[in-house]
């Protein structure tokens, strides 16, 4: 088991555009098992390869009631996208920072799994709005990008205050 390291905003490395797999060999596995553990070790629901510094699209997710239902998205792609609605998101990389995004209600994902297959799902409610947090993250979008500025800097303020408090204490 390891545990990465979670990117926080502002780091920069956030922002790099993920790289689509090409090769689903031992590498690629070990990554979404050390993904799940950080993730499950983190309280997530969600993480992309990029909060830990991997620009390969690779996503995990669990949103189970009792974290043992493990989903693996490599490569994904939204090919349905249907309703609008807004609903509280927060981040691991954004931490104690909570709010309202308006996404897609619907979508349909198509993705690889770590075995190299590739497989094509509907999903609606969390497991959409997870499936899409955690594509911008590949992307290099963070979901305070989705706020007005003021909330956007309110955030980035409040972070780099909990940052020094930490620097202090720690």
């Amino acid at each position: 088991m390891a545990i990465l390291e979670v990117l926080r905003f502002p780091d920069e490395r956030l922002r790099t555009k993920a790289q689509p797999v090409t090769e689903f060999n031992d590498e690629i596995k070990t990554l979404v098992k050390d993904m799940l553990d950080t993730m499950y070790e983190e309280k997530g629901i969600g993480l992309a390869a990029t909060q830990v510094n991997v620009h390969q699209q690779v996503v995990v997710m669990d949103h189970s009631e009792d974290r043992n239902e493990p989903m693996v998205f490599i490569n994904p792609e939204l090919t349905d996208k249907t309703g609008k609605f807004k609903n509280e998101e927060g981040c691991l990389s954004v931490p104690g920072i909570y709010e309202k995004v308006e996404r897609w209600e619907t979508v349909t994902i198509k993705y690889f799994d770590e075995h190299g297959e590739q497989h094509e799902k509907p999903a609606d409610e969390l497991l959409s709005i997870c499936i899409q947090h955690e594509m911008d993250h590949l992307e290099g979008i963070l979901f305070i990008d989705h706020l007005s500025p003021l909330k956007r800097q309110r955030a980035k303020a409040k972070l780099e205050k909990m940052a020094r408090q930490a620097a202090k204490h720690g």
